[in-house]
């Protein structure tokens, strides 16, 4: 009786920490293969085989990439930067991982991603293996919740947009950003800056711009 006890015990106790366990999406792309993956454990970085083993994974076509809001993590593992621009540009991601998987160096492209609020970048340069995190903002920080307040009440829809150079990945160096806060036009403010066309000039949008280097 005593061992039947334990036995739904432990089955009660594994249940429920699978029920808990927070599934991550891992996006792999190499050359022209994109797989898209939920898994409920960390995969070391590059590992394609591990990840196929361990996490739920459907391949998907290039051009059958929507644009999509990832609210949770989100890793991506990366060769080239053709790829990269079709699943990031102007995509909602709120905690991004990137991981440089190839040894080619990057060219200088600008991703815009939208609501960016940490990064982690992993890559190899020069032999040396590099991790480097970024806070572009909290969304718990008083200050920015004060910022919010006074821009909900002027009825104006606050934007974040971060602007990643790709070249960063070839250098050992520390990973910078700065902001721009209250732009009214993206267009305006950074004419040179690619996609700025697309942005909406109307008044009742602010953007927060974020060079990440």
């Amino acid at each position: 009786k005593h061992h039947f006890l334990l036995v739904g015990f432990l089955g009660f106790c594994l249940n429920s920490f699978v029920r808990g366990q927070k599934n991550n999406t891992l996006i792999c792309t190499k050359e022209n293969t994109i797989r898209n993956c939920s898994c409920s454990a960390d995969i070391h970085d590059c590992d394609y085989n591990l990840a196929n083993l361990m996490c739920s994974c459907k391949t998907i076509l290039p051009y059958t990439i929507d644009r999509a809001s990832y609210h949770s993590d989100l890793t991506i593992w990366f060769t080239d930067t053709t790829v990269l621009g079709m699943l990031l540009n102007f995509t909602v991601v709120h905690y991004l991982k990137l991981s440089l998987c190839g040894s080619t160096p990057l060219p200088r492209e600008y991703l815009a991603i939208l609501g960016l609020r940490k990064l982690q970048i992993n890559s190899v340069v020069m032999g040396q293996f590099l991790e480097q995190n970024l806070t572009i903002y909290n969304s718990g920080d008083n200050e920015m919740r004060d910022k919010l307040k006074v821009l909900h009440k002027d009825r104006q829809m606050f934007l974040y947009i971060s602007v990643l150079d790709t070249s960063l990945f070839n250098r050992y160096s520390l990973l910078k950003s700065y902001s721009v806060e209250n732009v009214s036009s993206i267009t305006d403010h950074f004419p040179s800056l690619p996609y700025s066309d697309i942005f909406s000039t109307t008044t009742n949008k602010s953007y927060v711009v974020t060079f990440i280097y």
